[in-house]
């Protein structure tokens, strides 16, 4: 998708792929400059292992606790996060114009890893009420905490078992919006859904799912069967590339032009690389 829009702009960089075993990434991070490359996208174990290595984070990305966008500017790095303008931007974009009316509004998230922590943070900083239900209860607590540490009301954020189910029911029935943060559903295992109580699902729902191959989900399709609006883990995809993109070049790229080549990549059969650079 970077390439896609380096080329419609007729830019002079290129985006390519780094494989960086853990124990390397500091001499990588570090040579960047020597090297000329404005920045890199880092993923999973590389977003807070990098942390340290930066001579600049973000405060944003700092209570979130990871980075997955590295500028390089005049011989020094700077981190920053991108995931969670990624998963607002769609919400702009669509029809309802959500994110307008997002204040004040339940919003319930399924999961607790590294892309519930951008989407949780996020919804907080836009003032929804956010109901956050995890596998692991102690994760999902950790992570409520990292939002008081930050300066946000306990009454931002509460905090559900998967079991049992009633209360999870009860919360999706008084949501406006549920974000299903997992892998869960993610090819090849694309039958798959998520432990939730499906017949809570109600036509004043969006769902959200940040998995984005398939690009629809069992679960988006469950959804749409009981009259939900549906949104793909897709857009958010593109609309965190298109962040990173802004911050190393200045320039605002063609996010249509990024989502086709995205979904020209996944009609094809290819998997999205895991760890890319631009230079």
């Amino acid at each position: 998708m970077h390439n896609a829009a380096i080329a419609a702009l007729g830019l002079n960089f290129v985006y390519v792929p780094f494989e960086v075993a853990p124990e390397a990434l500091e001499a990588a991070i570090r040579s960047l400059p020597a090297l000329g490359i404005v920045g890199v996208n880092l993923t999973i174990p590389h977003k807070i292992r990098v942390l340290p290595l930066l001579d600049e984070v973000e405060p944003n990305a700092m209570a979130i606790g990871a980075v997955n966008t590295v500028c390089c500017r005049n011989g020094k790095l700077y981190g920053c996060n991108t995931d969670g303008a990624g998963f607002f931007e769609p919400l702009c974009a669509i029809g309802t114009k959500l994110a307008d009316t997002i204040r004040g509004e339940q919003v319930f998230v399924l999961g607790a890893g590294g892309a519930a922590r951008s989407v949780v943070f996020r919804l907080v900083q836009e003032g929804a009420r956010v109901v956050l239900a995890n596998r692991s209860l102690e994760r999902a607590q950790r992570l409520a905490q990292d939002v008081l540490d930050a300066g946000y009301s306990a009454d931002c954020l509460r905090v559900l078992p998967l079991e049992p189910i009633a209360p999870l029911a009860e919360a999706i029935a008084d949501s406006r919006m549920l974000v299903q943060t997992t892998r869960v559903g993610m090819h090849p295992d694309i039958e798959d859904l998520p432990s939730l109580p499906l017949e809570a699902l109600h036509p004043g729902l969006l769902v959200y799912d940040l998995v984005y191959n398939p690009v629809e989900t069992r679960l988006l399709r469950e959804a749409e069967k009981r009259g939900c609006q549906t949104l793909s883990g897709v857009r958010m995809l593109v609309g965190q590339g298109a962040e990173s993109f802004r911050l190393w070049t200045g320039i605002s790229p063609p996010i249509e032009i990024m989502e086709a080549a995205v979904l020209a990549n996944l009609s094809n059969g290819n998997r999205i690389p895991n760890k890319i650079a631009v230079s």
